[in-house]
């Protein structure tokens, strides 16, 4: 059953250098809000060069900021060229202050940079936080290794400035899987506030079909956004023309981000192995990965997420630099039975990765491990958010469903 509020408002934020991760986690929590509240509208702030590629649910909407990107490096750029960074970076922070002020939320919901890129949203935590908004930071379940998220965070001060501004932090998993704070001199503020609400599961939609969807027995190859992810591709490839006998047939998935020149080979490279189809993007991945037989990936959030929620067999190959968020999430997830993890260094075997590729339509659901494969977290967020709204005085009465 639904439930109405009266003209509740969330405003959430994502920054998006980098991949998808960011605005597909919001878009996740933001559209199982809406379907639970009528009433509530949100809106995501987004710095994603795609963010209209995706389908919104009515009363969800973004608005789009310019896009920065994050270089292999770790430094920052404006994804015009011609535009310097700086200016950029002052546009980004006046509209997304501009867009506060006028939205005027009841919630606003930070994902995972607590002051925004480069600070550009501790002016809107100020305003907001004075006119009494209710502020939460959203925490992947791992952030990084804590010798690198520790070093960042103070040379910011961000540690002090999460305890000063925010009222609630949602950790996007159960506390059992891992702590993102770990290793960290934490606050007692700070951790009274934290909340590990699951992992946040995901479903097929029912009005949308992908036009990529399938009915054979495939496995899927995902990058996520595929900044980065054309190694594991040339990987799995190279695992395929080296071993005749992989006969499995493979779905694979660019992503918008790989750079044209790794997708162009990418795609030749492909469209010579007979078991192997060669896609470059598809907004409804949800689908792809509920229809495979076993799921190739590099680990992010979000894929990480939807093997769980899918229950499918999974190969891990994380990213190991700059950030070790992947390789933490995908040696913890093995620990626990739940995946199949290879370092790039194996993967660019090909032998071992055709013997792994061979393996995984035969390898177990996680939901066959005793690991942390709660996928309860949609579920907690709707009825926090509930209970807040209905302090605010945004009157919840039940209604029948949509």
């Amino acid at each position: 059953m639904a439930r109405r509020l009266e003209d509740a408002r969330i405003l959430m934020y994502s920054h998006d250098t980098f991949g998808l991760g960011h605005l597909r986690r919001c878009r996740t929590i933001a559209h199982a809000l809406v379907e639970d509240y009528r009433g509530l509208n949100i809106l995501i702030i987004s710095g994603a060069t795609i963010a209209g590629a995706f389908d919104y649910r009515a009363r969800v909407d973004f608005v789009k900021v310019p896009s920065v990107i994050k270089l292999r490096n770790g430094e920052y750029t404006s994804m015009a060229s011609h535009i310097d960074l700086q200016e950029t970076l002052k546009m980004r922070e006046s509209i997304i202050r501009h867009t506060a002020e006028t939205f005027q939320p009841d919630i606003f919901i930070v994902d995972k940079e607590p002051m925004g890129l480069k600070g550009e949203v501790e002016e809107t935590l100020a305003y907001l936080k004075a006119r009494g908004t209710t502020l939460v930071l959203g925490l992947r379940e791992i952030m990084d290794a804590p010798h690198l998220l520790d070093a960042e965070w103070k040379k910011n001060g961000t540690m002090q400035k999460i305890d000063q501004y925010y009222d609630s932090i949602w950790v996007y998993g159960p506390p059992d899987f891992y702590d993102p704070l770990i290793g960290l001199d934490v606050p007692q503020g700070v951790r009274r506030k934290m909340d590990f609400v699951g992992f946040l599961q995901r479903s097929v939609s029912s009005s949308k079909t992908s036009v990529n969807a399938r009915k054979d027995n495939y496995i899927l190859v995902t990058t996520g956004g595929g900044g980065d992810g054309s190694d594991l591709i040339h990987d799995v490839m190279n695992a395929y023309e080296q071993d005749s006998s992989l006969q499995q047939k493979a779905l694979v998935v660019l992503g918008p981000y790989m750079p044209a020149a790794e997708r162009n080979k990418l795609l030749r490279k492909g469209s010579k192995i007979s078991q192997i189809e060669v896609i470059e993007f598809d907004n409804h991945m949800e689908e792809l990965i509920a229809g495979a037989t076993g799921v190739v990936a590099m680990g992010g959030y979000n894929t990480y997420c939807e093997i769980l929620s899918f229950d499918k067999p999974a190969l891990i190959v994380p990213r190991v630099k700059p950030r070790e968020e992947q390789l933490l999430r995908a040696q913890r997830a093995s620990e626990l039975g739940l995946v199949e993890m290879l370092l790039p260094e194996q993967s660019a075997n090909a032998a071992i990765m055709a013997d792994a590729l061979k393996r995984l339509p035969h390898r177990e659901s996680p939901s066959k491990s005793a690991g942390a494969l709660r996928l309860d977290g949609l579920n907690h967020l709707s009825e926090t958010v509930g209970h807040w709204l209905d302090s605010r005085g945004r009157h919840l009465s039940v209604v029948g469903a949509e």
